[in-house]
């Protein structure tokens, strides 16, 4: 998946406005909008607990997200937030012509407040934004003179004269609405249809079949949203001229029951997932005019059990790429299909790098207008660009670092924009590479700091955004040099900042490398509170531990992290063998072999811990949530004593219980390999677990559901084990809000008190 870039908006700041292309105009003072007032300050050496941390406004400053410049490049409009509610977002936008900041969608005045369809919360849970509020997407028209905005479940066309036409009025959610690449018409999903309908014309109607309830048309299946970084099904052609069209059925999928367990109910769901080992959605791909007419179906192949990962138009909609991948996830062909047949032919196939590997996915890819494609592939051990150009392939980086993302490519000027990490995997950086020269990627970022960014569409201009350990995240535009035209969030913590009254008090992080069992170099972050020379202190051993995650970075690590450090507790963390950024000899470990090697490279964190003269070796609390949470319970399996406490969040304990993508992709099909299974689950040793464990879940939770706990705590309770644990009802996989948050950490830390984890007297 491709870089997320999230915008910071400081209302005091200098800005500018940028014309795709170049130029800038003059600054601009924008005043403090009326809706934020004036923050009453602590002393300055306050000290930080959980409640500030959740409460508003958030401590890492402003967080506006999904920055944009219109298409005529005369506004930059991005999503922000409320100084009283942070977690509610409206649309602003900067007139370079006027020379000020407005906000032009107020979402509580716009908004019904009513309550979103289950499919709109689930796919919001799966895009991980389920806990914001009013405007959370919007795209521009093609004219720049109006912004598509879905807000409450509806559609609306807001003009920037002021006036607003809603295109929907439903109960039912309209999903992914898309506005065509000329303007002249919107699609969206709704009732398991795709609606079509033209700007200033006629209501919207569904262009595809009304079929039974097992087939959706225009939505990516479940494992697309939540694994493949897919979240639409449907996809416009450049001339507004034809639509590519996903078709599933989910007919094949198993039916489990989802209890989501409330406070004052019980609500009962019966969900198609399709659990590692069991079958599949069927996908079929057709091509349909505006209408729905003269409906062309895509050949995919005679085997129905692939994945369909990605799907583009080439740039003069001439033909469709689409990206189909086997299900074992080693083997990924690009197809070219003629949209007038549906003809489709092997353009190339790309396979796993090395033996018992996968592919990893990527949107960092581009067609260019001359017919060649820019591609990532990890084909020699790290992931890399390379141009395919009339069937000859040309590598464009190379070394032992990662690509992590293209930005963009200026194909008059042949540069392509990425970011990677070839000057350290501790600080990812954006990089230009001369496309038809490809040597020495050129840096255009200062070092200190970890970025990321995003670009228009023809690679003119960067939105940058970065942070260090002492910077929360700041904002601004560049020119293609990386040269800073101004900044759209300095986010200094000046005398006004929320996290001023406890900069007094923040501790720097420290980093350093220790080795695994195999020799191997693992990173490590480290957090020491105020310490008293000669005494030893407890640490918070804070993991992860999955693939496709890097924990350990020189970006800012939070208020969270620094409240548990103002409590007396030394923070810790590691990437073990499996995370990402670091190659795939380093990832490969955990083929069919998850909750091993992971599991002993932090016990060597451990190890290492105990041999410092500041750490209290009897007091090394392990937590983890999610992928975390399963460390936690096969961590105290594997090494009873080892630590004194371990926190247990939203833990998987039986892959089989989790979805096939993901799972399948490292522990392949339980059908053919259940003895890899039954190692990785924490349920068989799970009466091996003596230390003292706190597990939580959300019963709410449609990611990794309940029954993953539920079954943990009748195999502990069937073997006399004592534990604690701590439910939420009606919470998904994220359990965290202003009152929720404080409640959560307060009870992990009245957990590790209990059992003596505490800082010295």
């Amino acid at each position: 998946m491709g870089p997320q870039f999230a915008m910071h908006f400081l209302p005091r700041a200098i800005f500018m406005a940028v014309l795709t292309g170049a130029g800038f105009l003059q600054p601009i003072h924008a005043e403090t909008p009326s809706e934020a007032p004036p923050v009453t300050l602590p002393a300055s050496d306050a000290r930080l607990d959980f409640e500030r941390v959740f409460a508003s406004p958030g401590l890492d400053g402003p967080s506006p997200r999904a920055a944009k410049l219109s298409p005529d490049g005369r506004y930059l409009t991005l999503l922000r937030n409320r100084a009283l509610d942070k977690d509610r977002y409206d649309l602003w936008g900067f007139d370079r012509q006027v020379g000020s900041w407005r906000m032009l969608v107020d979402s509580e005045k716009l908004g019904s407040g009513r309550e979103l369809s289950e499919d709109e919360k689930m796919q919001r849970e799966r895009a991980r934004v389920g806990n914001l509020k009013g405007i959370i997407a919007y795209q521009w028209a093609a004219d720049s003179q109006s912004v598509l905005v879905p807000l409450d479940g509806d559609l609306y066309l807001a003009r920037l004269d002021g006036t607003v036409t809603r295109l929907t009025d439903t109960d039912e959610s309209e999903l992914n609405p898309t506005l065509s690449e000329e303007g002249k018409f919107i699609a969206f999903v709704s009732n398991r249809q795709l609606w079509v309908g033209a700007i200033g014309g006629k209501p919207a109607v569904p262009v595809t079949p009304k079929e039974d309830d097992t087939i959706r048309w225009g939505e990516a299946e479940f494992v697309a949203q939540e694994e493949m970084g897919r979240l639409t099904g449907f996809w416009w052609s450049p001339g507004d001229k034809r639509i590519a069209v996903q078709r599933t059925d989910e007919s094949p999928v198993g039916i489990v029951t989802r209890a989501a367990i409330g406070a004052t109910g019980t609500k009962v769901y019966q969900q198609r997932y399709p659990a590692a080992g069991t079958a599949n959605a069927q996908v079929q791909l057709f091509v349909i005019d505006p209408d729905g007419g003269n409906r062309v179906e895509v050949d995919l192949g005679a085997n129905r059990d692939i994945y369909l990962v990605r799907v583009d138009w080439a740039p003069d909609g001439s033909a469709l790429y689409v990206q189909r991948q086997n299900r074992d996830q080693t083997v990924l062909d690009m197809l070219r299909v003629d949209p007038v047949t549906g003809k489709s032919a092997v353009l190339f196939t790309e396979r796993a790098a090395m033996p018992d590997y996968w592919i990893n996915l990527s949107s960092s890819y581009k067609f260019l207008k001359d017919g060649s494609l820019i591609w990532w592939s990890e084909r020699d051990g790290f992931g890399h660009l390379y141009r395919f150009a009339k069937g000859q392939w040309t590598q464009l980086t190379q070394g032992k670092w990662m690509v992590t993302g293209l930005l963009g490519i200026d194909e008059t000027r042949g540069q392509a924009y990425i970011t990677g990490t070839r000057d350290t995997v501790l600080e990812q950086h954006i990089y230009a590479v001369d496309l038809k020269k490809p040597g020495t990627p050129l840096r255009l970022t200062e070092p200190g700091f970890t970025y990321s960014a995003n670009m228009d569409k023809t690679a003119q201009t960067l939105l940058v955004s970065r942070s260090s350990d002492n910077q929360p995240g700041q904002s601004y535009i560049a020119d293609i040099s990386g040269k800073r035209l101004a900044w759209i969030e300095q986010n200094e913590i000046d005398a006004a900042h929320p996290y001023a009254p406890y900069l007094a008090r923040h501790k720097p992080a420290e980093f350093g490398t220790i080795a695994a069992d195999d020799g191997t170099v693992l990173h490590w972050k480290m957090v020491k509170p105020d310490m008293v020379p000669g005494k030893r202190y407890p640490v918070f051993f804070s993991h992860y531990g999955g693939p496709h995650t890097q924990r350990v970075n020189r970006a800012w690590g939070g208020a969270l992290q620094q409240a548990i450090v103002a409590q007396g507790y030394i923070w810790f963390e590691i990437d073990n063998r499996g995370s990402s950024n670091r190659g795939t000899a380093f990832e490969q470990p955990i083929y069919h072999a998850m909750g091993g090697v992971e599991v002993a490279d932090q016990k060597a964190g451990a190890t290492y811990l105990k041999s410092l003269s500041f750490v209290d070796p009897a007091k090394i609390a392990i937590y983890g949530w999610s992928y975390g949470g399963y460390m936690t319970l096969k961590q105290l399996e594997a090494d009873p004593g080892l630590y004194a406490a371990g926190i247990a969040g939203a833990p998987v304990t039986k892959w089989e219980l989790y979805d096939t993508f993901y799972t399948e992709r490292y522990m392949g099909d339980p059908r053919q390999v259940p003895e890899a299974y039954h190692k990785a689950s924490a349920i068989p040793d799970a009466a091996k677990i003596s230390d003292p464990l706190l597990l939580i879940h959300g019963m709410a939770d449609d990611n990794v559901v309940f029954e993953n706990s539920s079954e943990l705590i009748a195999k502990l309770q069937g073997e006399g084990r004592p534990f604690e644990m701590m439910l939420y009802p009606g919470y998904t996989h994220r359990v965290s809000g202003e009152k929720i948050g404080p409640h959560l950490w307060h009870t992990i830390f009245r957990f590790l008190e209990k059992n003596g984890i505490t800082p010295p007297e």
